[in-house]
């Protein structure tokens, strides 16, 4: 039943290195590299192969239950990445027990979520037959080595995929560039998936934020940031004056709120045109302001703008509870890369303007705001107005992705801990 739907899921890529792995004796295989590359497509397919051989194992060492462990950053992106990617592809259908494992060809899987230490609750002293390791880059390290461990059972092996990440990463460092006769890896670009059409491709670069992402993103690359995070900030198109602002019709408003005392608070007021452009209007930083003065400043915003949701640095419950007394006020969505990704794309697709000649804060910070030369972040320097607009894009994105109904808006809200 599988084999029959190869011909129709795999890349010329895909079937090279399918050919290759079924030829060598490897422990471990690490598919790298871009994004929407078919990297989990085909490690899913492995997946399989792997459970039929495990149960052929099994039955020849007269072993009525092996175990195989399945692994990513969390249980729900295991469900998302692989098990319904397994159900729409092939029609398989899991049955799961009190401890989430579940049976396939007479193999016993393990879930376990990599992304923090509690990982290895749930495969400290287990044998395993192999391992499938989705998003390999972003599992705690100890979490990684205990699963690796744990592959002990005859024939084991281990399969990885994986977005690139800074080029000091342990996953880079100790395994890829470690290769061995029991590690290989595969590098994948965003053009090696041809079942992608060339406008799509075409699009996806085009709009890919220049630097750091464009070269993990669509090349496939481990690198740092390097210089201006917001590199593609073009004041002679991202700006747009007063007069230009009260011609252009908005259909919503939402603030951004980055609380401060030694260094710059911020609330910024982001508008959303009907052409789903975003435009950062109006701008208040400061220092050394209490919640109180804080207070003041977002109700003058709201008597311009009307009764708009606040988002809020939560690294200070108590603010945010007496914005909430006030104003609908919810903790921002603070992921930094994806939040730092979809403001640099919405720059690079010419989708982000900034009322330019009156927010002060952000044309200090917008060139000024750089990556740090050894960590994957920015500098903890003029990033206040910076932090301020991605926890007001990033959240409203967030909500808008999931919003259905105004009953799913209130079960997103609460779900993410807006």
């Amino acid at each position: 039943m599988i084999e029959n739907k190869m011909p129709h899921q795999f890349t010329d890529k895909q079937y090279s290195i399918y050919a290759e792995i079924m030829k060598k004796d490897w422990f471990m295989c690490i598919l790298h590299g871009a994004k929407r590359t078919g990297k989990t497509i085909f490690n899913n397919y492995v997946f399989l192969e792997q459970l039929m051989e495990v149960r052929e194992t099994a039955n020849r060492l007269n072993i009525r239950n092996p175990q195989f462990i399945l692994a990513g950053y969390s249980l729900g992106t295991i469900q998302k990445n692989v098990l319904e990617e397994l159900t729409n592809m092939y029609g398989i259908e899991f049955s799961f027990d009190k401890y989430n494992r579940f049976k396939l060809f007479g193999v016993t899987i393990v879930q376990t979520g990599h992304g923090t230490i509690a990982g290895l609750g749930a495969i400290r002293g287990m044998t395993a037959f192999g391992a499938y390791i989705n998003e390999a880059s972003i599992a705690d390290e100890q979490v990684f080595d205990e699963i690796k461990s744990r592959c002990s059972g005859e024939g084991a092996r281990i399969v990885c995929d994986t977005n690139p990440d800074h080029p000091e990463h342990w996953l880079l460092k100790d395994y890829i560039l470690n290769p061995s006769n029991s590690i290989i890896d595969y590098h994948f670009e965003l053009d090696d998936n041809t079942f992608l059409s060339e406008r799509y491709r075409r699009q996806i670069k085009d709009t890919t934020p220049s630097g750091m992402f464009y070269d993990r993103n669509i090349k496939g690359l481990w690198v740092s940031g390097d210089g201006v995070v917001y590199a593609d900030f073009n004041k002679d198109v991202h700006v747009v004056s007063p007069e230009e602002l009260k011609h252009i019709p908005m259909k919503e408003y939402f603030a951004g709120v980055d609380f401060g005392f030694d260094h710059h608070g911020s609330i910024v007021v982001i508008g959303k045109s009907y052409d789903d452009k975003f435009y950062f209007v109006e701008e208040h930083a400061h220092q050394h302001k209490q919640i109180e003065e804080w207070l003041e400043i977002a109700k003058r915003v709201v008597t311009r703008y009307g009764d708009i949701p606040f988002f809020c640095d939560s690294a200070r419950p108590e603010y945010v509870v007496r914005f909430q007394e006030h104003f609908e006020a919810y903790n921002g969505n603070k992921r930094r890369m994806e939040g730092i990704e979809t403001v640099a794309g919405l720059i690079k697709s010419n989708r982000f303007f900034v009322n330019y000649d009156h927010t002060p804060r952000f044309r200090q910070e917008i060139y000024n705001y750089v990556w740090h030369s050894t960590k994957d972040e920015p500098v903890k320097q003029f990033d206040d107005v910076m932090d301020a607009i991605r926890y007001a894009i990033l959240s409203h994105l967030t909500i808008e992705r999931n919003y259905k109904t105004v009953d799913d808006e209130i079960d997103t809200i609460k779900a993410l801990g807006l």
